[in-house]
């Protein structure tokens, strides 16, 4: 087992990843930018390390500052959460070659699914349900023009290297293609800096459906059941729920093995999560996978009782899975809200000083927050103060008591989303469990009709 574990993040993640840490017996090093230095993942880590100025790309996105906080630290090991460099091969093989693990996937799986293209080029020979589309990058407008017209209107640009909505276009008819395919790649060059476009089919009233999967190193796969991920604004998620409203037993055996050969196809050795998109009539088809532990994972650990950020250090350390697909067991419901630092009503960012600060409790509530009273929301990075999540033994009692668990929520000095959430967890449509990835726009229309 590892001796001490640097946790390459902030906020929540970062006090998780220490919380499993501590539950193992091994030492953590926290690292941080001048503005977190009062954070609480600085003060609960046993070893603390500056790293840089506030803004990610000089602290958080530094390499060769955080390199240098493992070597001062002396950590065998590495957890980067996610966001960040949770997804970065390189970091990964800057870690492999400073005799550092790395816990997550090898550099190679990282790159083999973190590319779009070519994770869709390694789920089709695994002979996994795709999308309609282009087999791979696009070269051209024509082209493009081309596998639209196979696929039939309305088609879907994406940028290849892409992620939360960014470089993704809709175009409804020939007429569009081309302008759709300009501002999509515009958009994928500034934010990624890779313009390689791919296309495919666009799936009217799509649901968003994930699982999650577990590897080891012995070659060992599980998958954990599925997630619902449709309740999305600009293609970022703010409700998740397991297991999915629209998943049958039987749908669930193949989105599983699914997921399970996609991971396999790649000889995946970490957590991680196979993303589809399902129709009214239950097919689904892969988009992508995630090789990295998830925002939203709280769920599937409420749902399963499998710690899935310990499970983690223990695959990277060589353990093998102690449990086989036979031994996972769905036990009731989860859902959880995302309670960002928002304007409930416009979304926009709402930095500044807590005042006042208390977390629902309860039977069946848990909080994975990085804030407590007089703590400060930093403009520099992501606006999430913590997940809200409520199981019941069905969808029903999970909902009723994540209402209450909203009205006991109190954040004082700024504005959040809770109030957001309440009116979510009272409307008809989401407790039909009839979603989709357009719901948040209905709902907020209906709000202000």
């Amino acid at each position: 087992m590892f001796r001490k574990v640097l946790v390459a993040n902030r906020g929540e993640i970062a006090l998780r990843i220490i919380r499993a840490c501590k539950e193992l017996g091994i030492e953590t090093v926290s690292v941080h930018s001048t503005a977190d230095r009062n954070s609480l993942h600085v003060r609960f880590a046993d070893q603390s390390i500056c790293i840089g100025p506030p803004q990610a790309r000089d602290s958080y996105l530094n390499i060769p500052a955080v390199l240098m906080a493992i070597e001062i630290s002396g950590a065998d090991a590495v957890h980067p959460g996610y966001g960040f460099l949770a997804e970065n091969a390189g970091f990964a093989e800057d870690c492999a070659n400073a005799g550092v693990t790395f816990i997550g996937p090898t550099p190679h799986q990282i790159r083999n699914m973190g590319d779009k293209a070519t994770a869709k080029a390694t789920v089709r020979e695994a002979g996994i349900p795709l999308i309609i589309g282009s087999p791979g990058v696009l070269e051209s407008i024509d082209e493009a023009r081309h596998w639209a017209e196979l696929a039939g209107f309305p088609v879907l640009l994406k940028a290849s290297a892409g992620g939360g909505g960014k470089g993704m276009k809709i175009a409804k008819t020939d007429a569009d293609l081309a302008g759709a395919f300009r501002l999509a790649q515009a958009e994928a060059l500034a934010c990624f800096g890779n313009g390689d476009m791919y296309l495919e089919k666009y799936i009217e009233k799509p649901r968003h459906i994930e699982v999650q999967v577990l590897g080891d190193m012995h070659g060992n796969v599980v998958h954990l059941g599925e997630r619902e991920c449709s309740l999305q604004r600009r293609h970022q998620k703010v409700v998740e729920e397991g297991p999915s409203p629209l998943v049958t037993p039987e749908m669930r055996a193949a989105l599983g093995k699914a997921a399970v050969d996609a991971a396999k196809a790649i000889g995946y050795s970490s957590a991680g999560t196979v993303e589809f998109l399902a129709d009214k009539n239950r097919d689904f088809f892969f988009i992508e996978m995630n090789t990295r532990i998830q925002v939203e994972h709280p769920v599937t650990e409420m749902i399963t009782g499998v710690d899935l950020v310990k499970q983690m250090i223990l695959s990277a350390a060589g353990e093998p899975l102690p449990f086989t697909q036979e031994d996972i067991e769905i036990k009731g419901h989860a859902v959880e809200c995302r309670i960002n630092a928002e304007d409930p009503v416009t979304f926009a960012p709402s930095p500044g000083n807590i005042t006042g600060y208390h977390e629902p409790g309860g039977f069946g509530i848990r909080v994975d927050s990085w804030v407590h009273d007089r703590a400060r929301v930093l403009p520099y990075y992501d606006s999430l103060l913590g997940k809200l999540i409520a199981w019941g033994a069905t969808r029903e009692e999970a909902i009723a008591r994540m209402r209450w668990a909203l009205d006991e929520y109190v954040v004082e000095g700024i504005r959040t989303t809770i109030p957001f959430h309440r009116l979510v967890m009272r409307d008809a449509e989401f407790l039909s469990g009839d979603l989709d990835t357009g719901y948040i726009d209905r709902f907020l229309a209906r709000q202000k009709a």
